[in-house]
């Protein structure tokens, strides 16, 4: 195990206001070209892609925008034609999306007791979109379907409804599959991989979480509350892509999920999490200053959990590679940190974009190879019985020489906070990071476990 230490470092340098990155129509039009060939090599006729809320990524990915509080479709066919089946509020999005679609008016996807305006069977919304019942359709929800016990290409997560009125539709419900793998799996979906522009993007959103988890965490002391702390977390008005976490001591109190009128005590264990489009960054820890502070029964927290914790992190952020397996990463961090004395339990880190978590590679037997152009979260969740948890998670980018060069030559300010962050990471935390890897938020591997000592942090020496 390498040596980590508990030092007083520097802080980070925080790079505020930083500018959105709008995707450009180019590679707007790459997104639709790569999924059409997809359709032609697994001899799909139609891809119907759903979307809500919460689950509209996949989306988003061709549109730009998702519907908000209703629900929709997007139909694309093989030949490029498109059609939009949207809600009351959304039929205006139409002429405003980035992929050229045909609008629909769709009631069933409004809110309840809105006007049935123009009312039909579902089946008709789907001629009108131009989908033969004898097609081959490719149904693309949000969930990518890894059972053990179903077959599925035969799970869908669309609402019921409308899976049923296209089944019965259909003149064969082999004719249905589902194709979400084709958007998100680790071995070929088109959404793990991304170019420059859609890094500098999502590094946008990634650097808010960085700004907004640096400052929750300067401002905790004792007395002041989890919604005064909570409230610091907000940025720039964006959506959050994960439910904001502010929470001191016992979690979960009457089922509360939020920020409560609660105000922090010394020594209470603190969890701070907040995600934007492109990363999440997240700190779990005490209100205390120094060691010697430790709860009685947990005086040997830093052997037992948080120097262990960070060795896994750094060997997390120096063993990835482009080329590197799934199964071979996921051994490597089960050999740094193992699973059955740690407790974690899920994978050791995942993609992300407009959702945290889109899939992961990393898990046992993974036949998914790391590429350039990928996002990834470093996310690993200890569990060990009667101690406080750890978490430093944050998402980079993984990029060759020359999506580098594209990077620094078309966003040299996002460049620049990137290369601050590398250099931070390794002369002063001690890591060794490669050329391949890109730090989204100023506050990668930047972990102080006792919240009232803010220059107090974990450090790798050798």
């Amino acid at each position: 195990m390498m040596k980590i230490n508990l030092t007083t470092v520097d802080l980070p340098t925080i790079h505020r206001n930083p500018e959105s990155v709008v995707l450009t129509d180019e590679t707007m039009a790459a997104r639709k070209e790569r999924f059409l060939e997809q359709l032609q090599i697994h001899s799909i006729d139609t891809a119907i892609i759903y979307a809500d809320r919460e689950h509209g990524a996949n989306f988003e990915y061709f549109t730009g925008f998702i519907p908000r509080f209703e629900e929709a479709c997007l139909v694309i066919h093989a030949t490029g034609e498109s059609h939009l089946l949207l809600g009351n509020e959304n039929v205006k999005m139409a002429v405003h999306s980035r992929i050229k679609a045909n609008p629909v008016h769709v009631p069933f996807f409004s809110l309840p007791n809105q006007p049935m305006t123009g009312e039909k069977t579902l089946d008709h919304y789907f001629k009108e979109s131009n989908i033969s019942p004898d097609a081959k359709i490719g149904v693309i929800g949000w969930k990518l379907f890894t059972s053990s016990q179903y077959n599925n290409r035969d799970l869908f997560d669309l609402p019921f409804y409308v899976i049923d009125s296209l089944l019965n539709y259909v003149s064969n419900r082999d004719q249905l599959q589902n194709f979400t793998f084709s958007l998100i799996s680790p071995k070929v979906g088109l959404r793990t991989t991304y170019n420059a522009n859609e890094i500098a993007h999502y590094e946008y959103g990634a650097s808010l979480a960085g700004i907004a988890i640096f400052n929750g965490l300067q401002e905790i002391s004792v007395g002041k509350g989890e919604k005064e702390i909570g409230a610091l977390l907000a940025q720039d008005g964006q959506p959050n892509s994960v439910t904001t976490i502010s929470a001191a001591g016992q979690r979960f109190t009457n089922a509360i999920l939020y920020p409560r009128d609660k105000n922090i005590t010394l020594k209470d264990n603190y969890s701070l999490t907040v995600g934007y489009k492109g990363g999440l960054s997240s700190r779990a820890g005490f209100v205390i200053s120094s060691e010697d502070q430790l709860p009685e029964n947990q005086k040997d927290y830093l052997e037992r959990v948080g120097k262990p914790y960070f060795n896994a992190y750094s060997t997390w952020l120096e063993t990835l590679s482009i080329g590197i397996s799934g199964d071979e990463f996921y051994a490597k961090i089960q050999e740094a940190f193992p699973s059955e004395f740690y407790g974690w339990t899920l994978n050791p880190g995942h993609y992300t974009a407009d959702e945290e978590w889109m899939s992961s590679p990393f898990y046992e037997g993974s036949e998914a190879v790391i590429q350039s152009g990928q996002l990834l979260q470093i996310d690993m969740i200890p569990s060990v019985p009667g101690y406080t948890g750890a978490s430093c998670e944050e998402p980079i980018a993984i990029a060759d020489e020359a999506l580098r060069n594209e990077l620094s030559q078309q966003y040299p300010e996002v460049w620049e906070r990137i290369e601050a962050r590398k250099n931070y990471i390794k002369e002063v935390i001690g890591i060794k990071l490669s050329n391949d890897i890109l730090p989204l938020s100023d506050t990668v591997a930047f972990y102080t476990p006792f919240f009232l000592n803010k220059t107090l942090a974990y450090t790798k020496e050798g």
